[in-house]
């Protein structure tokens, strides 16, 4: 995957913790979605269909991952 050009941000649920759980988020040109984790930069992203980005950004919002 050519990284050029291509603009990463901060989630916003990023070190909500207080730790160093950082994770950055892509939208790449062609709909998909990288994600990466700021600890390992160089690593290859995690790459997604809108829709599967879509479904885990539901489930997160309706604590679908929250621990219990």
């Amino acid at each position: 995957m050519d990284r050029t050009g291509i603009r990463w941000r901060t989630s916003s649920f990023s070190n909500s913790d207080g730790g160093n759980n950082c994770v950055e988020v892509a939208f790449l040109p062609e709909g998909r979605v990288a994600v990466r984790d700021t600890k390992a930069r160089r690593r290859p992203p995690h790459v997604h269909t809108a829709a599967a980005w879509a479904a885990f950004l539901s489930g997160v919002r309706c604590g679908e991952f929250t621990s219990r």
